[in-house]
């Protein structure tokens, strides 16, 4: 029974190695943001995930010309500054729509 602990505990910290090899990669991956000019760019994934759209919505704004982006080999990129202007004009055009309350 001792022996069969002692490899499952070896076996488990040959994991638990990997999985900071693991840690270690992304975290490496993450540091390598593609930048312009000094700005980080973001690609499709990291823009849905932050306006928490569609994609189908991301490709109307980028048709409309409201936001603007870039393409780079052939893969589409967005800088962050004017994905953060968009949301600032996107909320201040919502709440000029609105009416006050006592209206």
């Amino acid at each position: 029974m001792n022996v069969e602990r002692l490899e499952f505990m070896a076996w488990m910290e040959r994991i638990m190695e990997r999985f900071d090899i693991l840690s270690e990669m992304v975290g490496e991956s993450k540091r390598k943001n593609i930048a312009i000019d000094g700005e980080e760019l973001l690609d499709n994934q990291d823009v849905l995930q932050m306006l928490k759209i569609s994609s189908r919505s991301l490709q109307r704004y980028r048709s409309s010309g409201r936001l603007c982006y870039y393409t780079i080999s052939g893969k589409i990129y967005y800088k962050l500054s004017d994905v953060q202007q968009f949301i600032r004009e996107s909320f201040s055009a919502h709440t000029a729509r609105r009416k006050p309350i006592g209206d």
